[in-house]
């Protein structure tokens, strides 16, 4: 199943990923502390909270990035998308 990668809630990048059990969640990127892979994927928030999630490091990382970059307008060099 196709899932957006993120949406944003009252300021905060929320991105949506998967649960073991199928489920969707969202957790706010700002307060992800660390990801790890055991070889699940662990996501321990700044709270002590942990959630393991079906996708991989790399998978988090292009969706909470992608949707930095769109959300600010800029392109993968920096610059806004409007200038030529």
């Amino acid at each position: 199943m196709l899932r957006r990668a993120g949406m944003l809630i009252a300021g905060c990048f929320m991105v949506i990923l998967t649960k073991l059990n199928g489920k969707a969640i969202m957790l706010n990127d700002t307060q992800i502390e660390a990801v790890t892979e055991t070889p699940d994927t662990v996501i321990t928030m700044s709270n002590g909270h942990s959630y393991i999630v079906q996708e991989n490091i790399e998978e988090i990382f292009r969706r909470i990035v992608g949707f930095n970059r769109a959300s600010r307008g800029r392109t993968r060099d920096g610059r806004h998308e409007d200038q030529t």
